[in-house]
């Protein structure tokens, strides 16, 4: 659910396979159902193969330009010009271009695979464009594709570029672009933005990629819209627009319900008594389960309604619409008869693997793409319903079918992510044990990251299956849903009791945001999502400094050794390894009145995203083009740092190699061991590449969260006395499993071993 936003003025400007609905719907069967839903109740109802580019890439979307007089609904001219902006026409020339060609079948799509998905590309870098310092002139798409960048990637061993949103976003009013809300995760079209480049631009971009054996990851947002032109045309009531959205006309007797709307927008937010009203009149479904980021007097409601509007046939319309998170992005409907949502958004997938070359997608905030009214007095069904499952599947398939895969980011229980992980998505990010490891790092005790993990394997979320990773453009994220929620009155045993769920996730949050913000001046809580802060930041603020004017070179390399032992705990385990520029430089956040203007709203996410130079391209420079503040690195250009043999990324390079040796990536976790210290974790995986049935080594990493050196004991089951205990980074013997299938470790702080362990030898003779 990943949700940011922008400075306007300057960051930019701008058929179903039914045969197989059957086994969909015996999936479907195991998710569990609202205690009490509306149907039950019975009221009245109430209104490295070819690449997908080189298969797909018959021709492409054509556009004309037109310059109409008026910018309304009846200008036909102006109509006319809307829907060749629109991402529905694009998707439907898109659609016939590929539809009946032998590419369309040549690949499995039916069931997720998240290891075929990661042995195409494992370690990514995941990019942010406005934060991304360039050469002079040079764009952001520019600037990835260089030779040397990859070069570099090479030797550090990271295999993808995630490029962020990069479409066109935000909305129209009239002929004119309006900026994004949402850091472009609001798209209104099928084109590369102006401002990160060209079509011909991310291409060369893929090639790149290729050149060096990587891959390049795009998205695609299933969930909403920006208010582009398939609004606007919807607004309209015109042909199959209105389909798209989860958008009700409101007829003109009941307008005196409405708001009215100021002149200088075109939309208002309900207030909770209208929502309750419309849902009683049976225009809307009413209240979500909740609203997400919810402020009073701004977002009251997931429902927002037009002003009115009129139509190439003559009719004034007003419309209440759903949007999950800001008003801005309106809701798409994967239901309705004209499936004008769904063509929409494939569409939209097709393009990117076939038009323009990418190998994989995001799929943004896909856990909402179904809503049902429940029984009455209870709020509509909106999370972990079984169309999100079904949509999502549709998605993971057709993506499949063409050659590429998905991953999702989804931010809701472990069962929510692994039942629509079973049909859907290749992959998901981790948001299991990624507060658990921060929360791991802050205390010092490992406990709750154990007990995550644990529950993760335990509800068949293996970690195989998730894209692990270190900072992104998002807030440290302490939601902690599958326990605040779903079982929030389930009892976990916790520091020598028991405690519930909802519990759990209170002292979580309480400790984080003690230890990070407490006495921190430079990290900031992020309404009710998490606290904004960059990696070196967060360890900062765990070593107790409570300024970063107070950080000195020679308190760099216990932050840089912290720091590491991140990357080891997320590399050294199944699954994607993922990491940005802020983690590779070593970012500190910026001053939050250097983005005055950016927080202003609240959104403090924004001192974490300082602008960064991976190449020091241009080490003069105070921002980025975009207008980002240049904040303080503690490790510097990658360059430098691998001329370096303690540096950072060299020693993150030792990691990688390490993974990438021994197969890590898909190899298959078994145990999560109790432990002997309090800052210790253990992990014990099977080096099989998800094999069961053959005979394979075990790999054993074992990590020290905390400031200090500890000493103690692996224990685990799945050991075979005997067996020789190697260290893979030096070859070294560090000791033997004994008859209780254990053996002692000694780690300094925030050390990390990779270990492996060799059969014993079968006695001769």
């Amino acid at each position: 659910m990943a949700r940011d936003e922008h400075r306007p003025e300057e960051l930019y400007t701008g058929p179903i396979d039914l045969p197989g609905l059957r086994e969909l719907a015996e999936a479907e069967s195991e998710v569990d159902q609202p205690e009490i839903t509306y149907d039950e109740q019975r009221y009245p109802a109430r209104p490295r193969r070819l690449r997908p580019r080189d298969q797909l890439r018959r021709g492409g979307v054509r556009r004309r330009a037109t310059d109409p007089r008026t910018a309304n609904g009846t200008n036909p001219r102006y109509v006319d010009w809307l829907v060749n902006q629109s991402m529905l026409h694009d998707a439907d020339v898109l659609a016939r271009e590929v539809s009946g060609q032998p590419a369309m079948w040549r690949n499995p799509y039916a069931r997720p695979d998240a290891r075929r998905a990661i042995a195409s590309t494992d370690v990514w870098f995941t990019a942010y464009p406005i934060s991304l310092i360039t050469r002079q002139g040079q764009s952001f798409l520019s600037a990835l594709g260089e030779e040397e960048l990859w070069a570099t990637f090479e030797r550090i061993g990271i295999t993808a570029i995630h490029t962020g949103p990069v479409k066109r976003a935000g909305g129209i009013a009239g002929w004119v672009d309006t900026p994004s809300v949402d850091g472009h995760f609001d798209r209104i079209s099928t084109q590369i933005d102006p401002t990160f480049g060209t079509d011909d631009e991310f291409r060369a971009l893929c090639d790149a990629a290729e050149s060096h054996g990587g891959s390049i990851i795009d998205d695609i947002v299933p969930g909403h819209t920006g208010k582009g032109a398939d609004f606007r045309l919807a607004e309209m009531g015109y042909k199959d627009y209105p389909g798209i959205y989860h958008m009700v006309e409101i007829q003109p007797e009941d307008w005196g319900l409405l708001p009215d709307v100021p002149g200088e927008v075109d939309s208002i937010n309900l207030d909770p008594d209208t929502e309750h009203e419309l849902a009683e009149r049976g225009y809307i479904i009413g209240a979500l389960q909740r609203v997400i980021f919810y402020t009073p007097g701004v977002k009251e409601t997931n429902w927002s309604v037009t002003a009115p509007v009129t139509g190439p046939d003559g009719v004034t319309r007003r419309w209440v619409y759903l949007h999950y998170f800001k008003q801005g992005q309106p809701s798409i409907n994967w239901l309705d008869p004209t499936f004008a949502g769904m063509r929409l958004v494939i569409g939209d997938a097709l393009h990117s693997l076939g038009e323009l070359g990418t190998t994989a997608l995001r799929l943004d905030a896909n856990g909402f793409l179904g809503v049902e009214k429940s029984a009455e007095g209870l709020p509509a069904w909106s999370e972990g319903h079984p169309l999100s499952h079904a949509a999502n599947h549709i998605i993971g398939g057709m993506v499949r079918k063409v050659g590429g895969f998905t991953f999702q980011e989804l931010n809701l229980t472990m069962e929510d992510i692994r039942d629509t992980g079973a049909v859907g998505a290749d992959l998901s990010y981790d948001f299991v044990g990624r507060p658990g490891y921060h929360h791991a790092l802050a205390t010092g005790q490992t406990e709750f990251l154990r007990l995550a993990l644990t529950t993760s394997l335990e509800l068949g979320v293996e970690p195989v299956q998730l894209v692990h990773g270190l900072q992104n453009h998002d807030e440290l994220t302490y939601e902690l849903v599958h326990w605040a929620t779903r079982h929030a009155d389930d009892l976990y045993r916790f520091r020598g009791g028991e405690i519930t769920g909802g519990e759990l996730a209170e002292t979580v949050r309480a400790e984080l945001t003690e230890s990070l913000t407490g006495t921190a001046d430079y990290n900031r809580v992020f309404t009710q999502n998490g606290i904004a802060c960059t990696t070196t930041s967060l360890i900062a603020a765990t070593r107790g400094f409570a300024s970063l004017e107070e950080i000195t070179d020679a308190d760099v390399p216990v932050i840089r050794d912290a720091h590491l032992l991140l990357c080891a705990y997320n590399a050294w385990q199944p699954g994607v390894f993922a990491l940005s520029g802020w983690d590779l430089t070593g970012m500190l956040t910026v001053a939050p009145d250097e983005v005055a203007d950016l927080v202003a709203s609240g959104d403090t996410r924004w001192i974490e995203r300082g602008a960064h130079d991976l190449l020091d391209v241009a080490p003069k420079a105070t921002g980025s083009a975009a207008g980002m503040p240049r904040a303080r690195a503690l490790y510097g250009p990658l360059p430098a740092q691998l001329e370096d043999a303690e540096s950072f990324a060299s020693r993150l390079a030792g990691v990688l190699d390490l993974r990438r040796r021994h197969g890590i990536a898909t190899a298959t976790q078994v145990d999560i061991p109790q432990v002997a210290h309090a800052g210790m974790l253990v992990l014990v995986h099977r080096l099989d590449e998800g094999d069961p049935e053959v005979e394979a080594p075990l790999q054993v990493t074992v990590l020290n969260f905390a400031g200090e050196p500890t000493e103690g004991t692996v224990h685990s089951e799945h050991l075979t006395p005997g067996c020789e205990v190697v260290d893979g980074a030096s070859g070294e013997t560090v000791g033997h499993v004994d008859d209780l299938h254990s053996f002692s470790v000694s780690l300094p702080p925030y050390g990390a071993m990779f270990l492996l362990l060799d059969a014993p030898e079968a006695p001769t003779g």
